[in-house]
């Protein structure tokens, strides 16, 4: 399996949906291969650029003034398995908030976060003709949010360290899924 990659893009970015592509990350920032990228910046995506069908057919668009964006890209087709991955990164995204006391009521409920009836989360997972790909934003600011959310300032969570650990679990996640592959014997 390939090497997984991490970077943080310092540069704010409006996740509007075209990140969620093949080949954004390295056409953004030159890595080739598996990697997680993350950046903070508003999140506006309109109905016809949404991913998730039935966040289409509630039209639900996402809108959060401030954000922290992940952007997975695997170079595979098995969707399963990106559904997987994603669902790895909500359990990491949910253990590292955990750490923090004023987060003891974060649940995750499948691919989303929520404190109470606060949404923390958006993620989704999805195919291109030569990967799979995750977009998954965590709130930073929740003012002016079209549902009830919660985000990092409220919990008085730095993005930024909060991306890097982040950044660092996933990578660690997933060099230990290529380890486990490699150590045992096939059986009849």
């Amino acid at each position: 399996m390939a090497t997984m990659k991490s970077r943080f893009i310092d540069t704010p970015i409006l996740y509007d949906g075209i990140q969620l592509r093949s080949n954004w990350i390295r056409d953004f920032t030159h890595i080739k291969g598996d990697v997680i990228a993350s950046f903070i910046g508003p999140a506006n995506v309109p109905i016809e650029k949404m991913v998730d069908l039935e966040d289409v057919a509630r039209n639900a668009p996402i809108f959060s003034e401030d954000m922290l964006h992940f952007i997975v890209e695997h170079f595979d087709k098995d969707l399963e398995r990106m559904v997987l991955r994603q669902r790895l990164l909500i359990a990491i995204l949910h253990d590292l908030l955990h750490k923090n006391p004023s987060c003891r009521n974060v649940q995750r409920k499948g691919n989303d976060l929520y404190d109470d009836n606060a949404k923390l989360s958006v993620s989704v997972a999805t195919s291109s003709p030569v990967s799979c790909l995750i977009h998954t934003g965590i709130n930073i600011s929740s003012a002016n949010t079209p549902v009830l959310t919660k985000g990092l300032k409220d919990y008085d969570i730095d993005p930024l360290n909060f991306s890097k650990e982040v950044l660092k679990s996933y990578v660690k996640e997933m060099e230990g899924v290529n380890h486990a592959g490699t150590k045992v014997r096939p059986v009849a």
